[in-house]
């Protein structure tokens, strides 16, 4: 198995994540630092990161949780702010985020500890659909839907299109649900700064066709079998 798939199993993170580990030189296999990403593991080797012995986890488990606002996405945070695995602290096993929410956006975020599904929700290459909630206080005109439709230029690159539907009022804010097929940072708050819109309450509301529906705040569930590959499928 190859050391980058070996690692993803062992719930250090999603592949991409656990190569940086390897190229920073943190893994080491029968005692001999490794940094090559096509590494072969084989049954005997023992393998460990950080010079801690680390296995395959073999009890996978699936968990939506419904991220509150002022919680970082990590498993960890140097400046000792609230992070997500607080949230989730009942659950035995040990699981790390799949991709990311920033600190000011709610919603739907997945843990796991199986680096292989992990992977495949957060590679460039699956496009993935996300959809979110955009609450702004001014509604979004055509010219802007069609702007956001096309694909904005960001960071250089233009985005995929997305697909925008407008939801009417909600008190004094505009709804806009608007569904991406990327992964990119900030994305949906870049591109509406870059149609010149603030946006005063964000959330994801749904990977692929996993949906949120009304799980609590705060709170988490386990998906079941079937709910487990909704990801991939389109809405």
């Amino acid at each position: 198995m190859r050391i980058n798939k070996y690692l993803a199993s062992c719930e250090l993170g999603s592949r991409r994540k656990v190569e940086e580990f390897i190229l920073k030189g943190d893994v080491s296999v029968n005692g001999q630092k490794v940094t090559e990403l096509g590494y072969d593991v084989k049954d005997a080797d023992i393998v460990k990161y950080k010079g801690k012995e680390v296995h395959p986890q073999t009890n996978k488990v699936y968990i939506m949780l419904n991220k509150p606002k002022c919680y970082i996405t990590s498993k960890s945070d140097e400046k000792d702010r609230r992070i997500v695995m607080d949230l989730v602290k009942s659950c035995k096993e040990e699981v790390f985020p799949v991709g990311r929410l920033d600190y000011n956006t709610e919603g739907l975020l997945l843990l796991t500890n199986d680096g292989e599904w992990a992977n495949n929700i957060t590679h460039p290459s699956k496009n993935i659909s996300k959809t979110y909630e955009v609450k702004t206080k001014y509604a979004v005109t055509k010219k802007q839907v069609k702007e956001l439709t096309n694909g904005i230029v960001i960071d250089d690159k233009r985005t995929l299109p997305a697909v925008v539907e407008l939801m009417g009022q909600d008190g004094d804010f505009f709804v806009t649900h608007i569904t991406i097929f990327e992964g990119r940072n900030r994305e949906v708050r870049k591109m509406f700064e870059a149609i010149n819109l603030k946006i005063y309450n964000l959330k994801r509301l749904s990977i692929g066709a996993l949906e949120l529906d009304d799980l609590q705040m705060g709170k988490f569930r386990y998906l079941n079998k079937n709910e487990i590959n909704l990801v991939f499928v389109e809405k």
